[in-house]
């Protein structure tokens, strides 16, 4: 375990080996592996909020739960042991929470720490991070910079600007700041959004509302499994959980790298297997062209998860619909859609997606540079062109968020333990084909990435410039793969340069 060390300077700034920003699902996952492999290493986390759990902390709506089964969503290291696999959000907070306790890593927490500005020297191999707490500038110094913040903006999520916002008479919600109290009890509420969000929130609302309407411009695809396993709960009879958590693990991620390449090889195949499964659960006559018939392919976007068919069951009861069409203007009873028919709500429910970031907005200079990430090259997904000693975790669009997580895990411990034995001091990919193409960083057709590719960083057209969307190619790129490929530039400290020059070195 990474003992607690002040490490403050005469200045009274405190410096660490590594500096992780964001406690939620990723900074927990990321401290204890740095301190299971870099034991040495002194750090700390710098939490913007003022708990443990990211995303699983901030969303408070009704039914808040994972998208993705949690063989896979939780962490390889801490079995998850909960028989529900599609598990709800305080659960997933429970878990999160008593793994950092467990581990040791909440000791390491700075609350409250919202990270403002990073500043990479070169002449000093370090990035002097500025946060504020409580409205006063707090400044620290790293050797590596680990950036666990997660994609989108918390203060607020994205929501279009309405016409006749102001004329609605009700409570209109974003789900990202779900109101503590709100009484939707016999209201009729209308969800603008078919994504995740709205998928969540219409089963869990339904019992209680009057009536609840899933508004959409246009359908999603939608795919039903059972919120528990059977498989999982026969090997459970056999096998300890431990073992049974790892063999559903492997059998999980099979399965969604299978599926995944299949629809992407037979896009027509896949389409028309998922509307099948729909009109199957629909009830007899409901118009699936319509309403649950995309334009696009399967993976284009996201493909929403249905556990127990429960979105299903809600529209057979007749209290729950939905409706196509787009909207024209709120009015002081509702929405009125361009196709000239009126909706009436006493709440309007605005899933209409995130706001991504970069680092969480973070401003970065690199030797008083300002960094713009939309001019950079993204580094196996995870570094960035130019930019030293600094990692980020995204995770997969085609998988759960943690599977990528951990594999990031092992190779940021990995470049941090090479760099010591070697006594290099810095990090830096460097792309060295000027005529490389270059492609957006996510190939989604998403709104909340349409709308984000000025400001993300892009891919090349070959590795390791590439997010590979593909566990099994990040497992040997990142866990296997050399570290000292020709594209990662490795540096001493400018004084000890002098002394003995750089050299390659193959990766042990």
């Amino acid at each position: 375990m990474a003992p607690i060390k002040e490490n403050k300077g005469d200045d009274g700034i405190e410096h660490f080996d590594v500096l992780i920003v964001g406690a939620g699902l990723s900074g927990i996952g990321a401290a204890y592996h740095l301190q299971k492999r870099c034991p040495k290493k002194s750090y700390a986390i710098l939490e913007g909020r003022g708990d443990i759990g990211g995303t699983w902390d901030l969303f408070r709506y009704p039914g808040i739960r994972s998208d993705s089964d949690m063989y896979t969503l939780g962490y390889r290291f801490r079995p998850w042991r909960q028989a529900k696999t599609i598990a709800d959000g305080p659960a997933i907070l429970s878990y999160v929470k008593e793994a950092a306790e467990d581990y040791g890593v909440t000791r390491n927490i700075r609350f409250n720490h919202w990270v403002e500005a990073l500043s990479w020297s070169s002449e000093d191999a370090c990035w002097t991070v500025t946060a504020v707490c409580d409205g006063v500038k707090k400044t620290f110094t790293c050797d590596f910079l680990w950036m666990c913040s997660g994609y989108y903006r918390y203060a607020e999520g994205y929501t279009p600007d309405f016409p006749g916002r102001d004329e609605f008479s009700g409570d209109i919600v974003h789900p990202q700041h779900w109101p503590e109290n709100l009484d939707y009890d016999r209201k009729r509420i209308v969800v603008i959004g078919s994504g995740a969000t709205a998928v969540t929130l219409i089963p869990s609302m339904v019992e209680k509302a009057e009536h609840i309407t899933m508004l959409q411009r246009s359908p999603t695809f939608m795919f039903s499994m059972p919120a528990e396993s059977p498989f999982a709960k026969f090997l459970g009879r056999f096998l300890p959980s431990g073992i049974v958590y790892h063999i559903m693990r492997w059998q999980r991620i099979a399965l969604q790298q299978f599926v995944f390449k299949t629809a992407r090889a037979f896009p027509k195949n896949a389409k028309q297997s998922l509307i099948r499964e729909a009109r199957k659960r629909l009830p007899e006559g409901f118009n699936v062209e319509k309403h649950f018939t995309p334009s696009y392919n399967p993976w284009d976007q996201r493909i929403c998860l249905v556990p127990d068919d429960d979105l299903y069951a809600a529209i057979k009861t007749g209290k729950a619909s939905v409706v196509t069409d787009h909207i024209e203007k709120f009015t002081s009873e509702g929405i009125q859609l361009k196709s000239g028919e009126t909706l009436k709500a006493d709440i309007i429910i605005t899933a209409t997606g995130l706001t991504l970031e970069v680092l969480g907005g973070a401003s970065v200079t690199v030797d008083g540079k300002q960094i713009n990430f939309a001019d950079t090259l993204t580094y196996k997904g995870m570094m960035y062109s130019d930019v030293p000693n600094l990692a980020s975790v995204f995770g997969y669009t085609n998988a759960s968020w943690t599977l990528r997580a951990d594999l990031v895990s092992d190779y940021v411990c990995r470049i941090i333990n090479y760099m010591d034995k070697r006594e290099y001091a810095q990090a830096t990919p460097r792309n060295h084909d000027p005529d490389m193409t270059r492609e957006p960083y996510l190939d989604f057709s998403s709104g909340y990435v349409k709308r984000a590719e000025n400001i993300l960083p892009k891919q090349g057209e070959y590795g390791p410039w590439r997010h590979p969307q593909d566990y099994v190619k990040d497992l040997m790129s990142l866990r296997h793969g050399a570290l000292d490929d020709g594209v990662m530039e490795f540096r001493q400290k400018p004084a000890e340069q002098e002394k003995v020059p750089s050299q390659s070195l193959a990766a042990e």
